[in-house]
């Protein structure tokens, strides 16, 4: 007979499958920037749910172009981030990057002098910020604890970065500090957590047929493999965490950057969030997590060029209470 194959069935693309340690997801890769001034890399807000817009289509290469079309989009609210540290990384050749000293904007003397004697000896490869989020000032996340996390600051040389993260230490920046309407970022975020789930849910696995699934076990997988090996390897599809777990998009384009959130509060506000305050972000399609998830944005990695300045005709209020 012949040898019966086929490819395998459920994607392998995200291994292991396991939750992630920190609602605040942890960035490891930036854009390289060869700018002559120093910037921050991200920026953090809150999501609050989706709606869609009008707009004019102005990709050059589209079916569609200069028409208008209608855009699903996410919001995320976006208040005030606080610098509240300066730290300074050495680039050890066998252990990665390692902690020279950091700066505290409550005591910083100490910390700064030490950074600023470490730049005279060059042993300083980059400098961070540590920053925090105000979600006191989100009405549709009712914690009040701050989420903390660091930032890359790129362009220039090391002097200079350290010199723009002294200017910053203590104040507050606003996403329009960091991006501007068209331009496109990285979504970071922690995923939707759906607890543990079987192998077809999670792997996306082919339901048995019925003449194969008559002990009533129709989800299941056929076998854990063969006998030799004599274990079962990971390439198995089986049941277990799914959702919670780290994701990067990229390039998702910046629609609107705005400062009333009413314009974009759907009638009875957001489900599961409510009614969006001061500062928010348009986001053109879909991000990773639920309402109220904390979303990191960064410059996009791959560099795609922006757009332009897009045009938006009218954005829907219309009530998602049912």
């Amino acid at each position: 007979m012949p040898t019966i194959h086929r490819p395998r069935r459920g994607s392998l693309a995200f291994t292991p499958k396991v939750r992630a340690q920190k609602l605040v997801a942890r960035i490891k890769s930036w854009r390289a920037d060869d700018g002559t001034e120093p910037k921050i890399q991200d920026f953090a807000g809150y999501k609050a749910g989706m709606t869609h817009v009008l707009m004019i289509d102005d990709r050059p290469n589209s079916i569609t172009a200069n028409m208008e079309i209608a855009v699903p989009v996410t919001i995320i609210e976006t208040p005030p981030m606080r610098v509240v540290a300066i730290r300074a990384y050495a680039d050890n050749e066998y252990y990665g990057m390692k902690t020279i000293s950091e700066a505290w904007d409550d005591k910083s003397a100490d910390g700064i002098a030490t950074i600023e004697r470490a730049l005279e000896a060059g042993t300083v490869d980059e400098i961070r910020i540590v920053a925090k989020t105000m979600p006191d000032q989100v009405k549709g996340t009712p914690k009040k604890k701050p989420d903390v996390m660091e930032t890359l600051i790129t362009g220039g040389n090391i002097a200079a970065q350290f010199e723009y993260a002294k200017s910053i230490l203590g104040t507050e920046y606003q996403a329009t500090d960091i991006f501007s309407e068209g331009a496109f970022i990285d979504v970071v975020a922690i995923t939707t957590g759906k607890g543990t789930q079987g192998p077809v849910k999670r792997w996306g696995v082919a339901l048995q047929k019925g003449k194969h699934s008559r002990t009533g076990k129709r989800r299941h997988i056929g076998n854990l493999g063969p006998w030799t090996p004599s274990y079962v390897r990971r390439t198995v599809p089986l049941m277990g965490q799914t959702g919670y777990q780290q994701r990067t998009e990229c390039n998702k384009r910046i629609l609107k950057i705005g400062t009333d959130g009413s314009e974009v509060t759907p009638n009875g506000g957001f489900v599961n969030y409510g009614v969006v305050g001061d500062n928010y972000m348009m986001v053109r399609g879909s991000i990773p997590g639920p309402s109220k998830r904390l979303i990191r944005m960064r410059h996009p990695i791959r560099g795609k060029e922006p757009l332009g300045v897009p045009t938006i005709a009218r954005i829907s209020r219309k009530s998602q209470q049912g």
